[in-house]
């Protein structure tokens, strides 16, 4: 007699939640796992469209009040597209050479001793705190008509680039640090006492291990400062066409009673940063799969 109480006569029962998924893949699709339950995640979910979904939602709709071809006629205005090219170009240079700067401040933080070691390790984290308004005035002070150091910046495009690497540093070395804290020094030595070089043994070994978090820090100090306001409100001039970012020109443009305008270079600048975000995330998690395979 055939046992039909499992599958192909095994014996064994079948799992009601198996066939369960089996019949109804959806299922498994949205079934809630986790600690916190569906309470916690509807909670998340609420905060987060109210502090942030709600907000963008609205400020798009405004932009398209005039329908799509002023939304259009609004961002490819000169001047936007002008400010538009100021603050793309100085961020990317922003973003490069703090990818560097950071990751060598991340490096000597981790690595060396020296002393007054906490003190600079503390200061990283002072552009987090200080208002922008007051790193635009303190870089004024020393780079602008009156320099103490007969440097000055003020008005011009490498004034931008310092208030900005000012205030995105830290991104990159809040990033890069803790991955190098926990980079295996066992591998290194062992590639130093077989003849590698210091160089070769940073660029075949440890730097594929950071790249992940230096493209992480790179793409937030970039997000950052396109969208930064307060540390180039004084130091950059806000002259069209050289150094008015485009913060400044939404500004500018409600300032002048032409809030559509201003809501659709926003909401331009807003696709700018996020697809700069997914675009560097999916590049970093790449990166991070090929480093696992590596291993």
């Amino acid at each position: 007699m055939t046992d039909s109480s499992g599958p192909a006569g095994t014996g064994e029962t079948p799992d009601p939640g198996v066939a369960a998924k089996s019949r109804n893949p959806r299922r498994s699709w949205l079934r809630v796992t986790g600690s916190v339950g569906p309470f916690g995640i509807g909670v998340a979910v609420l905060w987060l469209s109210v502090i942030v979904l709600l907000p963008l939602a609205a400020l798009t709709v405004s932009s398209f009040e005039d329908g799509w071809s002023g939304f259009w006629d609004a961002v490819t205005a000169p001047a936007a597209v002008d400010s538009l090219k100021v603050t793309i170009g100085v961020s990317v240079i922003v973003a490069v050479l703090n990818v560097v700067m950071g990751t060598l401040i991340a490096w000597v933080l981790v690595r060396d001793e020296f002393p007054g070691k906490g003190i600079v390790n503390a200061l990283i984290d002072l552009p987090f705190a200080l208002p922008t308004i007051v790193a635009s005035i303190v870089l004024l002070s020393l780079y602008g008509p009156n320099s103490p150091i007969d440097i000055h910046l003020n008005a011009t495009q490498p004034g931008l680039v310092v208030a900005l690497a000012f205030v995105t540093l830290p991104f990159v070395v809040r990033s890069v640090q803790p991955v190098l804290i926990e980079v295996d020094r066992e591998v290194e030595q062992a590639a130093l006492s077989l003849g590698a070089s210091n160089w070769i043994t940073f660029r075949r070994i440890v730097l594929p291990t950071l790249t992940p978090a230096i493209i992480s820090g790179g793409g937030l100090a970039f997000a950052r400062a396109i969208g930064e306001y307060g540390s180039v409100v004084l130091i950059g001039g806000n002259i069209p066409r050289e150094t008015q970012m485009t913060s400044q020109y939404i500004q500018q443009q409600i300032e002048v009673d032409r809030p559509i305008n201003a809501a659709a270079v926003s909401v331009a600048l807003l696709v700018i940063s996020f697809a700069s975000l997914l675009v560097l995330r999916l590049l970093a998690e790449r990166t991070a799969r090929k480093e696992e395979a590596a291993r």
